[in-house]
């Protein structure tokens, strides 16, 4: 019998994860907008209830939008940031994979030259 948890083999536990980490992350600032709103017409006693209704949900429309646009502006950046590391890395494993072969030929050059210099000392 086996314990504990066991990933999925296609690996929609990374999926399900980011989601139910956006989803929490969404929730944690949709209620800090409540707040906000809330903090907002009690400092404005002389709104009516109606006017206070309408203010916050005004506000906490308009904080929703634009915490929406800060984490597009957030996914944007990091999907650019990914290119760029993703071609440097590409950029560094090339010159890597090009000095090895250049190192190579030079090991096998010599050790031919020495080869062929010891079977002409040796007649």
């Amino acid at each position: 019998m086996t314990h504990g948890w066991h990933p999925a083999p296609d690996g929609r536990e990374g999926v399900l994860a980011a989601e139910a980490e956006g989803y929490l992350l969404a929730r944690v600032h949709r209620e800090r907008a409540h707040r906000e709103a809330e903090d907002l017409c009690a400092r404005l006693p002389w709104l009516t209830t109606a006017q206070a209704d309408d203010l916050a949900h005004h506000y906490i429309r308009q904080r929703n939008h634009l915490t929406r646009l800060m984490f597009q502006d957030t996914l944007r950046r990091a999907a650019e940031l990914r290119q760029e590391y993703e071609s440097r890395y590409a950029d560094l494993r090339r010159d890597l994979l090009r000095r090895h072969a250049a190192f190579a030929s030079a090991v096998l050059a010599c050790s031919a030259g020495v080869g062929a210099a010891t079977g002409l000392f040796a007649r």
